[in-house]
């Protein structure tokens, strides 16, 4: 009896032991084993690369692996130029530049050569084609820089000039005579003196050209050659220069011509200003 109060005794003492301290994992029941695992939570970032670039659907949209692209400022049009506050200022300023030329212009076109000369015009430069009795006369220029530099007068001499000086056109010409036989072309380098020109012709005798160079130059060739021989009229006898000038004048170049000349240069060169001012325009315009 007693032994069976102690055995009770000693059962009541005993405490189970906590489930930490249970067999990890053998003891563990099979069903626990097997069980399946609770779903883990969403996480918060899972989108891909292509979805960062897009959505689902395919379809485009900005993210954050996509930089949007920022047009440069002042692009106005669609033809990838910049445009500018000051090319808008600069376009206003040329329209007005425009109408003040076109308004100053003397000659709405070329004005004509006496003396039966034919005018070909291609761009700034300019040919003058005549024949007399089997020979060709052919005179070239260009009225590119052919306008003398001007320089500022004194306050007092400005003064006494109501009406700004007009531009003139003064450009080196080239003569060229060719006969028929022998098969060569003598060719005159001439130009216009600016002290000649500012005397403004007060004396009728006096050239308003002069005579630079006399060469020969083979007919059929377009590329002269710098091999032939070229005659400086600086060092020239005086007689054989009369008579360069004189052959020149029965050929129809001579103080008349000169001065048509001019004015055929002045009204090309300026309408080719306004042609340069007008492409100007439709360049900083785009159009």
């Amino acid at each position: 009896m007693l032994l069976i109060r102690a055995l009770r005794a000693a059962a009541s003492t005993l405490r189970p032991l906590p489930p930490s301290f249970l067999p990890f994992p053998l003891l563990r029941p099979a069903a626990l084993l097997c069980a399946p695992r609770p779903p883990a939570a969403a996480r918060a970032f899972t989108r891909n690369i292509w979805l960062l670039s897009g959505d689902a659907a395919g379809t485009h949209r900005p993210g954050i692996l996509r930089p949007q692209r920022v047009s440069p400022a002042g692009l106005s049009c669609g033809c990838g130029g910049l445009h500018t506050e000051g090319d808008k200022a600069f376009v206003n300023f040329l329209s007005d530049e425009i109408n003040v030329e076109k308004k100053i212009q003397n000659n709405k076109s070329l004005p004509k050569m006496s003396g039966g000369w034919a005018i070909e015009v291609h761009g700034a430069q300019a040919k003058l084609l005549r024949k007399i009795a089997g020979e060709t006369i052919t005179v070239t220029f260009n009225v590119n820089n052919s306008i003398p530099p001007t320089y500022d007068e004194p306050q007092e001499q400005q003064k006494d000039h109501e009406q700004e000086a007009e531009l003139t056109s003064t450009p080196n010409f080239v003569v060229e005579v060719t006969k028929a036989n022998p098969q060569q072309t003598l060719v005159f380098d001439c130009h216009y003196p600016e002290d000649e020109l500012a005397r403004g012709g007060e004396d009728e005798e006096s050239d308003i050209f002069l005579i630079e160079e006399v060469s020969f130059q083979p007919s059929e060739e377009s590329d002269w050659k710098d091999t032939n021989f070229t005659l400086n009229t600086q060092t020239l006898d005086c007689a054989l220069y009369d008579h360069f000038m004189d052959f020149l004048a029965d050929r129809g170049v001579d103080n008349t011509f000169a001065h048509e000349l001019i004015e055929l240069s002045t009204a090309l060169e300026h309408e080719e200003y306004i042609k340069f001012l007008e492409n100007l325009q439709g360049f900083m315009k785009c159009q």
